[in-house]
């Protein structure tokens, strides 16, 4: 029975949340809305028009989505050349794969921004698939996203591990069935994962590599904090 591996990306992989948040603090200053870069940073995650809602409204001007994701990914993609990866996370990503996992990648990213990442990363040879938000519906914190990894890993719920940094990763994969491990490097408190699902939580990737064997994805699946 094939075992998957999945991991969000920003924020989880690669250390982009407050270059995003930075992105759609000024996309939102230029149309001149005052969001605060607190609230900003709570919503990363979430695909883009769930977080224009989560941030504006859902009695917000619909019609000015379209220009503020623009915008957002005109000044993100600045970036996208020096995207930075987080500690061990190429390791951490060979390992399981060395292991037996398919290590899926399940991300919010548009194709083009994923591109980008995947190149920050260098880890092609061990990740057997990816999963952005043009391939589903819904994305998270709906469990749509984690299902469509499952297919693409051809593996069960349950077994297979999802890694996230945001409590709509933590929700999406408790949905779905899978077992959830937090990071902390995204900057959201262990608490807040905690209560969205998180069976473990570590700092980030290069500790969890260090304590593989005592987390969900070792032999006596673990919790650590």
């Amino acid at each position: 029975m094939n075992r998957a591996a999945l991991f969000d990306v920003d924020g989880t992989l690669a250390d982009t949340n407050h270059l995003h948040v930075t992105s759609w603090w000024e996309a939102f200053r230029q149309a001149g809305h005052d969001v605060a870069m607190h609230d900003i940073h709570r919503a990363i995650g979430l695909p883009g028009e769930d977080l224009l809602a989560h941030l504006l409204g859902k009695d917000r001007d619909a019609e000015e989505d379209g220009a503020l994701s623009a915008a957002h990914d005109t000044l993100y993609g600045t970036y996208f050349d020096r995207l930075p990866p987080l500690e061990s996370a190429a390791d951490l990503l060979r390992e399981l794969d060395g292991r037996g996992w398919s290590v899926v990648l399940v991300t919010s990213a548009r194709q083009t921004e994923l591109d980008a990442l995947l190149r920050a990363l260098d880890a092609d040879g061990a990740v057997t698939a990816t999963a952005s938000a043009d391939d589903v519906e819904q994305g998270k914190p709906a469990p749509d996203p984690v299902h469509h990894a499952l297919g693409l890993a051809d593996a069960p719920a349950r077994g297979s591990v999802f890694v996230g940094d945001t409590v709509w990763d933590m929700r999406a994969g408790t949905s779905a069935g899978v077992i959830c491990v937090g990071l902390l490097c995204g900057g959201i408190p262990c608490a807040d994962l905690d209560d969205a699902g998180a069976r473990a939580v570590y700092r980030n990737p290069a500790d969890l590599l260090a304590h593989l064997d005592a987390s969900p994805f070792g032999a006596t699946g673990g919790r650590r904090t």
